[in-house]
């Protein structure tokens, strides 16, 4: 192993912790996970996030070293690396298919695959987050089947109770063995039931009541920490369409059981109810954030195709600075006519690296200099 400073390793250790003491504004004090148990590196992550408020916002992308435009299983590859020179800061990953024990994800990516590109990831010093498009327990269809009643069959009871726990297990024996180089379990930015407030998945608010939902949300939590034993997790509440603070609040399963606040929101012809929405929508969520003890997020943005020119510095870039989310993630490139971030000759190409030298936006190279795990993850 060896250092690509010349400054001892204790040395580089004392100037990263001066240095993530300062990011905190005065006064400012930090609250820790919603999971008393989290690992050393989970509360770690957790702090530095807290301390980056303010300093810009961590800029995701889904599945970025998996597949691009043109191209799939690529060593060190990333359309987004391609325009940058650098990866984002954030990766987000799908665990839909672990429940059939199949050997891919959703998107067609093997699970060994995706374990050894969440490692990378982290070794760089980036952050990993997993959502779960999970299929019907009740009856195996894909999560887009709301043609019955599923949350109330799954919860405690229901007949449909031990299908769930079973997933469960295959889905946290998972992500237990996402393991850093010296056996440790890798920080995961955990967003189960997204978009729980639209209608289009068999966990949404059209297939339960509100409280069906809590109730599911604390069972699942509680069953990860407490029987399968994962405290390397940070809960993600990530909702869809809301208008007050009393739609949001509506399905809210109570703090002990979230870490990040935030919801799904993409940008379509009509740039201008974009750029409403987001905005009244962050303007919500940073009242319910302060009050709480939360940070917010947007975990699933982006303009498919990205059309417009001039779309990053003069529409997300302002609402970001503007409200400063602890991170905001844009979807995946998954085809030629089906992507979210900018690759090499895309006509946003020139506006995405404005976006990438703005202050405002943190990729992987701003990020992995503060170790933010609480050491410098070191390179063997």
């Amino acid at each position: 192993m060896s250092l690509r400073f010349s400054i001892c390793r204790q040395c580089f250790l004392l100037i990263i912790t001066v240095f993530t003491t300062l990011w905190l504004p005065a006064n400012a004090q930090l609250f820790n996970p919603s999971d008393p148990q989290a690992t050393n590196e989970t509360r770690q992550l957790y702090y530095s996030m807290q301390r980056l408020k303010g300093a810009g916002t961590i800029f995701g992308h889904h599945d970025d070293t998996a597949y691009g435009v043109g191209w799939c299983f690529v060593k060190d590859q990333s359309d987004v690396k391609s325009v940058t020179g650098t990866y984002p800061a954030i990766y987000g990953w799908d665990l839909a298919k672990i429940e059939h024990d199949s050997v891919r994800d959703i998107n067609g990516v093997p699970f060994k695959y995706q374990k050894q590109l969440v490692q990378e990831a982290y070794r760089r010093g980036g952050i990993n987050t997993f959502c779960w498009h999970m299929d019907n327990p009740a009856n195996g269809k894909t999560a887009w089947d709301t043609s019955m009643r599923t949350v109330a069959t799954i919860l405690p009871g229901g007949e449909h109770h031990e299908t769930y726990k079973q997933w469960l297990d295959k889905a946290a024996a998972y992500m237990a063995n996402l393991n850093g180089d010296d056996g440790e379990q890798i920080p995961i930015l955990f967003r189960p039931f997204h978009e729980l407030t639209g209608n289009w998945f068999w966990w949404c608010a059209n297939t339960s009541t509100p409280e069906e939902f809590k109730q599911l949300w604390r069972f699942t939590i509680d069953y990860l920490r407490q029987t399968r034993k994962l405290h390397n997790l940070l809960i993600v509440f990530s909702e869809a369409d809301f208008n007050s603070e009393e739609e949001f609040m509506q399905r809210y399963p109570g703090n002990g059981y979230v870490d990040f606040i935030g919801f799904d929101n993409y940008c379509y012809k009509n740039v201008e109810d974009y750029k409403y929405n987001l905005n009244k929508r962050l303007d919500i969520i940073d009242g319910i954030a302060k009050r709480n003890n939360k940070l917010t997020c947007l975990p699933e943005t982006g303009y498919e195709q990205i059309p417009q020119a001039n779309w990053w510095t003069t529409v997300l870039q302002p609402i970001l600075a503007n409200h400063q989310p602890s991170y905001a993630m844009v979807w995946r490139n998954g085809r030629p006519d089906h992507y979210y971030a900018p690759y090499p000759g895309q006509i946003s190409e020139a506006d995405f690296k404005k976006f990438f030298a703005s202050p405002q936006v943190i990729f992987e190279n701003r990020i992995a200099p503060l170790g933010v795990y609480g050491k410098y993850v070191l390179k063997k």
